[in-house]
């Protein structure tokens, strides 16, 4: 199988199959119509289009895995398949897990981690809650683990979501280390709380879109309603140690424009944001690189980074 990071220019690929992530029919400026598609398998996704119907040999949908023959080109600087031919698959001809992205790391060595880091916590009320979710609730354990961080730009992938809040919860953990004035179990329990609302704001994969929660509330929102619904219920639940926990929730995402409801007012939720950034950006630029052509320094003009990225040299190891 030729899997998409390994495509590059020029190259011609014959009867692969692929998932058809989505499907549009579009009209160019010339007034013809042609189909607009995005193709993925477990290491990305690609843009493809094809320009005459005719090469459609057979009906096949979003969602659909298909068999295509295609050239790579290049379109404004990234990879764009130009197809001539493409027909639906049929079951046993692929094996899906090929086709959905998935964590390097071992799930379970990460979820046992997390795990030490509940068992750690020494505020009872904190560690109550964070047992409730993320050790006694076989269900939501089963679907954190599996679940993606994002559509798209960072941990896109099964078993995302998992990977960066232990990533989230490892920089915070750093940060009490330097920083005594932060409330250790605070900052432990928002960092494990802070994306929860995501199960919700995505599908599982294939889909991996957003649902109508996701477009009409966001996780955010979801997330600090979770924990305040939980924390109503709880006996003896300090009122300022919710309020505490809740505001790093809504204000993880730092400012407003960037969605968060509030803009971090305590020291906890100032550590929780530039953890969350720091783990989003780094996996970014990493995913960035892994996808590039390894000969190439310069991956050109970056939007999310304002920036003509540089691939740097790396030592021998």
């Amino acid at each position: 199988m030729r899997f998409i990071q390994d495509l590059r220019e020029n190259d011609f690929i014959k009867n692969e199959i692929y998932l058809c992530k989505s499907k549009q029919t579009l009209t160019g400026k010339s007034g013809k119509s042609y189909v607009s598609l995005v193709l993925q398998d477990k290491t990305g996704t690609i843009d493809a289009k094809i320009w005459d119907f005719s090469n459609e040999i057979e009906q096949y949908d979003a969602m659909d895995f298909v068999h295509i023959d295609a050239r790579v080109n290049s379109f404004q600087e990234a990879l764009q398949l130009n197809i001539s031919r493409i027909y639906k698959g049929r079951e046993g001809e692929y094996f899906p897990e090929d086709y959905f992205p998935v964590t390097t790391k071992d799930v379970e060595t990460m979820y046992r981690e997390i795990k030490d880091y509940v068992n750690g916590m020494k505020d009872l009320n904190l560690k109550a809650l964070a047992e409730d979710f993320f050790i006694n609730n076989a269900e939501f354990v089963k679907g954190f683990k599996s679940h993606s961080a994002a559509k798209s730009v960072h941990h896109s992938f099964v078993g995302g979501l998992l990977e960066h809040t232990l990533s989230v919860v490892k920089l915070c953990d750093y940060y009490t280390t330097s920083y005594p004035v932060l409330n250790r179990d605070l900052l432990i329990t928002a960092a494990l709380f802070h994306d929860i609302g995501k199960m919700e704001e995505l599908s599982t994969f294939p889909e991996n879109d957003y649902t109508d929660d996701g477009q009409l509330l966001g996780h955010i929102f979801i997330g600090a309603n979770t924990v305040s619904s939980y924390i109503k219920k709880a006996p003896k639940f300090p009122a300022k140690l919710a309020n505490e926990l809740i505001h790093c929730i809504l204000s993880h995402h730092g400012e407003l424009e960037y969605g968060s409801p509030k803009k971090p007012a305590t020291a906890e939720a100032m550590a929780l944001h530039f953890a969350d950034n720091t783990d989003a950006k780094m996996q970014t630029i990493t995913e960035m690189l892994s996808s590039a052509d390894p000969k190439s320094e310069w991956l050109g003009y970056q939007r999310l980074f304002e920036s003509n990225i540089r691939r740097s040299t790396k030592g021998k190891e």
